[in-house]
């Protein structure tokens, strides 16, 4: 029992851990869209010159993914060193008092259901099979074999900003002068409905009212960006 008790925890914690990964990397590709449509539409608005909007997306894109992917690596790389002070805690714990730390296992067991027999019983299998490896799932919730990576968090963070950026770069850049902000507006739209969506699904929310959102939120920052570049560019600026 206590081996399918463990079994089924690590997969909690596993698929819970997956899920924020994938999310993370929707609203990292959300982001993507939204900063850098800003961008290339206010530049837009002041020059049609496709050199200006290549450089300023390509620029717009590089200076998030970049920002993004610091923050990230700083995030969890505290997030890291916070599991491995915990982790080095219960050693010391477990070296210092091990009785103690026995008892409040059971208790934690016997927390989750089981009956005061069956925990402390458990808890004695658990502690001579791993210690360490029990009171880290058990009482901290962390799978010491998988610790939060942060050059993975890093990297995960720095691709999804930038497949999100690639969209509205293109789109001002490759369709004629004409049709760029058309092209642009529609395809950034579209994805901001999709990422809306995806992330509803995600978070188990209502999809109509999370698209709405997204999609008004892109709208309103490309229009407030595009009326600034219109601005500076009637004044000559």
């Amino acid at each position: 029992m206590t081996d399918t008790q463990a079994h089924d925890e690590s997969h909690g914690n596993g698929l819970g851990a997956r899920l924020n990964w994938l999310r993370a990397a929707v609203l990292g590709a959300n982001d993507g869209v939204v900063s850098t449509a800003g961008i290339v539409v206010g530049v837009a608005g002041a020059t049609g010159d496709r050199g200006a909007l290549l450089t300023a997306g390509l620029a717009g894109l590089l200076a998030g993914s970049m920002s993004m992917a610091a923050g990230e690596y700083v995030s969890v790389s505290t997030q890291r060193d916070s599991e491995q002070a915990a982790l080095a805690t219960e050693e010391r714990e477990l070296q210092e008092t091990p009785e103690a730390e026995l008892a409040e296992l059971s208790g934690l067991l016997e927390g989750k259901g089981l009956s005061r027999e069956v925990a402390r019983e458990a808890a004695v299998q658990l502690t001579e099979r791993d210690a360490l490896r029990a009171h880290a799932e058990v009482e901290l919730g962390i799978d010491p074999d998988d610790l939060t990576n942060p050059w993975h968090a890093a990297g995960a963070s720095f691709l999804a900003f930038t497949a999100g950026a690639l969209l509205p770069l293109l789109a001002i850049v490759l369709p004629p002068a004409s049709l760029r902000l058309v092209v642009t507006v529609l395809a950034v739209l579209a994805a901001l409905a999709l990422t809306g969506w995806w992330s509803a699904r995600l978070g188990d929310a209502a999809v109509g009212r999370a698209v709405l959102r997204n999609m008004g939120g892109g709208a309103v920052a490309m229009g407030v960006t595009y009326a600034a570049g219109a601005l500076l560019g009637a004044v000559g600026v």
